[in-house]
């Protein structure tokens, strides 16, 4: 009874395997037989270099788009990796356990509220704070910054806490028995040993911020331009996507597939990076 239990256990781990892997093939072979042709039509320079994106025109360049998203997604990193690993080393390590109740909970409902409502309270808090202080009309990429900077600190804190936690006592038990304070324990023996784990809620952050769309298009502008200020409106690549696929068709709509196959060679690339990393961190 118990080899029969194993058995089938067995096969539906496999068939959910087997199901995982064959979603990601069908995304890959939808978005590059309908992406690539349109790439080529168009012409791989103009597409990925041009600067110009007039549908009416056929003009299909998302340089500006690509700019936009690399630019949103550097600002929401510069905002929200350092509070967010300096936040779960303070939950790991330095959090009374009465407060700890309190803020863990708190970080939990951050991850489960929906990024229209992140967008919502953008457009309401922080973009009229940017008009005010810097004027304008406030929609700008560095209100996107802001906005994805606080949506990745969930995934940062969570990841990034369990990891410093699984470091074995001993290290901050040795560093302590050396000599050093509780402050330089954590950050120079606990934290070096947990890189592998921050990293990777650094990636995983890195990677909502890269596929984020309503609160990017409620505070970014929307702008297809190159953007020359942070207070100036940008358009991510997601956001070109939604705003234009309900009504694209033809060659505008295989540009707007060719968009998302160059979204998925990007964040391709940002796993494929963190890999990199973390082998050689692990060999070091």
């Amino acid at each position: 009874m118990n080899n029969f239990k194993e058995k089938a256990m067995h096969i539906v781990f496999a068939v959910s395997a087997c199901i995982s892997i064959l979603a990601v093939v069908l995304i890959c072979v939808f978005l590059f037989a309908n992406g690539i042709p349109a790439i080529a039509e168009i012409g791989a320079g103009n597409f990925l270099g041009g600067k110009v994106w007039k549908p009416s025109n056929d003009t299909y360049g998302i340089f500006p788009m690509i700019i936009g998203s690399l630019y949103v997604t550097a600002g929401a990193i510069i905002i929200g990796v350092p509070i967010g690993i300096l936040t779960a080393v303070f939950m790991a390590r330095f959090c009374p356990k009465g407060i700890y109740k309190i803020v863990k909970p708190a970080i939990e409902l951050l991850a489960g509220i929906p990024s229209v409502v992140y967008g919502f309270f953008g457009l309401m808090v922080i973009v009229p704070l940017i008009k005010q202080l810097f004027g304008g009309s406030g929609t700008s990429m560095l209100a996107a910054s802001i906005v994805l900077g606080i949506m990745i600190l969930p995934t940062i804190i969570g990841v990034s806490e369990s990891a410093i936690r699984a470091v074995p006592e001993s290290y901050y038990e040795g560093s302590l028995g050396l000599g050093a304070s509780h402050e330089r324990s954590v950050f120079f023996a606990v934290l070096p040993a947990a890189k592998s784990g921050i990293l990777a809620g650094v990636i995983l952050g890195i990677g909502r911020a890269v596929g984020e769309t309503m609160a990017v298009v409620m505070v970014a502008g929307n702008q297809a331009v190159l953007p020359e200020k942070l207070t100036q409106g940008v358009r991510t690549m997601t956001a070109n996507i939604v705003l234009e696929m309900g009504y694209a068709a033809d060659l505008h709509r295989e540009a707007l597939i060719a968009t998302a196959v160059v979204l998925f060679v990007f964040i391709l690339l940002i796993n494929l990076t963190f890999s990199v990393i973390k082998r050689k961190t692990s060999n070091v």
